[in-house]
């Protein structure tokens, strides 16, 4: 029980709120608002997913928003000029692989702090695609809204995508052996070498891995909507790291698993609605996003005393 007391406790936290919405906002739960509740944070599971990843593995990328918002535009431009959606996918996908390929190089190759090397790729890329775009939105053909699909379709099969995506994950980092070569790396690197295992290289695959995740997040989110906007992962780092952290994953390494991170997003997704419903102003959200990740934070801290 205490192995999983983060889990369970993001569980119970999420039942209050939905309790508490069941109280007080009972259209919360009428089937196509929950459809498109979980259709919008279908691309952020899939990002979330990599960021567990590289949280296991002792390391952050703070750099996911802005590469998420590059490959957005970049497919954006394919699909617009007639690229058929079979190709725009790989290419999404191989393009956030060599954007993370380049943050792996700095860390894992020069062995700089991951902090620092993700923060000015952030700033270097967001600053780079406003200088390129200016704010200008990417108008798509009606034929990539939803893939083509009826929105029902295109709806669930987003949803479906990004939950196949977790179960086999989660699986994988289980049963598999480069899952467990993640938590060796991130518990204790210099043990892992000796056991041979080479962190370093470990270090870097996890970086393609989850810039790979979130180049298919931004295709997932290019078919939602009849514009690309270039801000369109502003602010989606925060809220991937605040999902992945209070769901139990250990931010000092080694600690953790998937199950828990999709957890802390529902928790996290329920949030703005829950403000929306209740009339209270949206920027909160972001301060309690930050909140929770001081708290899960904090709680790691304390736990890894209690155990020394």
């Amino acid at each position: 029980m205490s192995r999983h007391f983060r889990e369970l406790s993001v569980v119970g936290a999420l039942a209050v709120v939905l309790i508490a919405m069941a109280l007080f906002a009972p259209a919360f739960f009428q089937p196509q608002p929950l459809l498109s509740l979980a259709t919008r944070e279908a691309p952020t599971l899939v990002v979330a997913c990599g960021m567990a990843v590289v949280i296991i593995c002792r390391q952050i990328d703070i750099s996911v928003g802005s590469m998420f918002s590059v490959v957005s535009v970049c497919a954006g431009l394919l699909a617009a000029r007639g690229w058929p959606l079979l190709l725009v996918l790989p290419v999404a996908a191989a393009l956030g692989a060599a954007l993370g390929a380049l943050n792996g190089l700095l860390v894992a190759g020069l062995r700089l702090p991951s902090i620092v090397v993700t923060l000015a790729t952030m700033v270097a890329l967001r600053q780079g695609l406003n200088l390129v775009r200016q704010g200008e939105f990417v108008n798509m053909p009606d034929a990539v809204q939803w893939f083509g699909l009826p929105q029902a379709t295109g709806q669930w099969l987003l949803v479906g995508s990004a939950l196949a995506l977790l179960v086999g994950l989660g699986l994988a980092l289980r049963h598999l052996a480069a899952g467990r070569f993640v938590y060796a790396v991130g518990t204790e690197a210099e043990a892992a070498r000796l056991a041979g295992i080479r962190p370093q290289r470990v270090t870097f695959a996890v970086f393609v891995f989850i810039g790979a995740l979130t180049g298919l997040a931004a295709m997932m989110n290019i078919v939602q909507s009849p514009q690309v906007q270039p801000l369109s992962g502003m602010g989606l780092e925060l809220k991937v790291i605040a999902a992945v952290v209070v769901g139990g994953v250990a931010i000092s390494g080694g600690r953790g698993n998937l199950w828990g991170a999709f957890a802390g997003l529902l928790l996290l997704a329920c949030v703005a609605p829950a403000l929306t419903h209740l009339r209270i102003e949206a920027y909160w959200e972001k301060a309690i996003q930050g909140a929770i990740i001081l708290l899960a934070v904090v709680a790691d801290g304390v736990r890894q005393r209690k155990q020394n």
